[in-house]
């Protein structure tokens, strides 16, 4: 876990699923409370650096922790609010209880996306580093990498070889060049190396995704969907 000064409060408790796994995945150290009592009696020794409330099932629960958090000398800000759109009429004139709100079910880059944002616009910054292409979202401090709320687990060298390619979409480059690259210096098996972490790789990221990684007939391997996979994509 992070430093005190980088624990995120989170309601409810436990959180959803997807939340959790969303924050996990960003790196972020978090704490969850099961409702506005706990959140006052810990908001006095924790630090918050932020939080994120659900409001879920239970949007006058979520709107009762909001409050708690707002009403301190110290209050606990930025706040980022995942409410459902059926539910967007219940904000109104409840703007001084969150700073920002993100569609609930949400895209995990978007909920990320926001949360950098905020802290950002807060002065506190220094989140960690994301490589991100579509639904494929890798985290380069924690070596963890998902697609979508589905966590892949990679050895060492496929995660590598998948943080080469995330970072380096449409260029293709030949096995030698990815040994080179990726292994850093010329790897007992040559270049059949690469084609059996290729094919590892595909398998992980299931047949909606394995067409990422193109074969590139007589020279070797091109990353990406031929076009720009959205905003947060590389």
């Amino acid at each position: 876990m992070r430093g005190g000064d980088d624990l995120l409060l989170v309601y409810p408790d436990p959180p959803p699923p997807l939340l959790a796994q969303c924050l996990d995945l960003a790196g972020y150290a978090w704490k969850a409370v099961p409702n506005a009592s706990v959140a006052l009696q810990q908001t006095r020794g924790e630090g918050w650096a932020a939080a994120v409330v659900c409001t879920g099932d239970d949007p006058e629960g979520a709107f009762a922790v909001c409050r708690a958090l707002r009403k301190q000398d110290d209050r606990v800000e930025p706040l980022l609010l995942l409410v459902n759109g059926s539910r967007l009429g219940e904000l109104e004139l409840r703007e001084d209880l969150y700073d920002d709100f993100c569609l609930d079910p949400f895209h995990p880059q978007e909920l990320e996306a926001r949360l950098r944002h905020l802290f950002w616009r807060t002065g506190r910054g220094g989140r960690p580093e994301i490589a991100a292409y579509g639904d494929l979202v890798l985290n380069l401090e924690t070596y963890q990498a998902a697609v979508g709320d589905r966590p892949l687990d990679l050895t060492y060298m496929e995660y590598e070889l998948l943080k080469f390619f995330v970072t380096h979409p449409g260029k293709v480059f030949t096995r030698e060049q990815l040994l080179s690259r990726v292994w850093g210096y010329e790897y007992y098996g040559g270049a059949r190396t690469v084609d059996v972490h290729v094919r590892r790789l595909r398998a992980k990221l299931g047949e909606e995704h394995a067409g990422l990684i193109h074969t590139v007939r007589s020279v070797g391997y091109r990353f990406g969907s031929g076009r720009l996979p959205g905003p947060a994509g590389g």
